[in-house]
């Protein structure tokens, strides 16, 4: 068993070609890309570390084998495949909770598929499942430092980025249509009333900004709005005179606006109201708070002691047993 990248890229590429032979109405084509699209995520993990992808124990046998220290007698064994999409949400910013929530629907038709009796992808057809597909493969490919042109063979990797282009192009007129729809909306309101929901807009966003949400200005109202976001990648740690300041890189993920009541949910639904990108989220901490330090000043021993006369209580009860 190999958890080496290079090995399960090559075998990923294997399985997609072997989905590609299939008839696209054929209930195979699904199971061989489902079992590849597993393979391509074990690969992406497997490029920041094999250990990764070596199931947990106390002992680190298996975690031995990643780092080819392993005894012969005990088998490898690999996390699961759920853990293994989660842990592609956790360290890669292009793979989103669509993308996972698309993987795991078709892991869980390839464990139907797998260990039951059903025909898992019969009802389940391609148009249901295609497109998060080809979605998947690129945000694991990009992560990669991959394409889609590297992973699947000429002619696949044209449709699937005309696929993938043509639905961008329905989620931005879909944005499209509900900021007009929402502008349309507040500019119908008379003058008095717009300015009163842009005082409260900028209330709020004031507010909000101290439980770590960003401003930015809604596009169909032009109010302060705010947008909430995933933080990934490494925390910069810069220490001043009289404070720690940790700055964190942040995805946007959710926009809401007080003012006009616009929403927006996922990130593909930001950028298309040109709301995407990556912003940085700064925290200021007292050097006490960072480190949990204890100000002499502000001291109160008696938990301290409390808790150690009831320590010397309880072992002197035992010790006259």
């Amino acid at each position: 068993m190999s958890w080496e990248r290079d090995p399960l890229w090559a075998k990923a590429r294997l399985y997609f070609e072997r989905a590609f032979e299939e008839s696209r109405d054929d209930p195979r084509f699904g199971l061989w890309c489902s079992l590849g699209l597993e393979l391509l995520a074990r690969a992406a993990l497997a490029s920041v570390s094999p250990t990764l992808l070596a199931e947990p124990d106390k002992e680190h046998k298996f975690l031995l084998h990643a780092l080819n220290r392993g005894s012969e007698k005990v088998q490898r064994r690999s996390i699961p495949a759920t853990q293994v999409f989660n842990l592609c949400r956790t360290l890669f910013v292009q793979f989103s909770e669509n993308d996972l929530i698309a993987a795991n629907a078709l892991v869980n038709r390839r464990n139907d598929e797998l260990h039951t009796g059903n025909i898992a992808f019969e009802e389940y057809r391609p148009k249901h499942w295609l497109a998060g597909f080809y979605r998947v493969c690129r945000s694991l490919t990009d992560a990669m430092g991959e394409s889609l042109e590297s992973l699947f063979p000429e002619d696949e990797a044209r449709v699937a980025r005309q696929i993938l282009d043509e639905t961008q192009t329905e989620v931005k007129q879909r944005v499209q249509n509900l900021i007009a729809a929402h502008r349309k909306v507040f500019e119908g309101k008379s003058r008095e009333d717009q300015q009163a929901a842009a005082e409260i807009a900028e209330k709020e966003g004031a507010q909000l900004a101290y439980k770590r949400h960003h401003q930015v200005t809604c596009p169909a109202c032009g109010c302060v709005a705010t947008v909430q976001g995933e933080p990934f990648g490494r925390e910069r740690i810069n220490h001043e005179e009289d404070c720690i300041k940790v700055r964190q890189a942040v995805s946007p993920r959710t926009f809401s606006c007080v003012a006009c009541e616009l929403k927006l949910q996922g990130y593909a639904e930001l950028e298309a109201a040109q709301l995407g990108g990556q912003y940085t989220r700064t925290t200021i901490f007292s050097p006490e708070d960072y480190y949990g330090l204890i100000h002499p000043e502000n001291f109160d021993p008696s938990e301290y002691v409390e808790a150690y006369l009831t320590e010397l209580r309880a072992e002197a009860e035992w010790d006259n047993e």
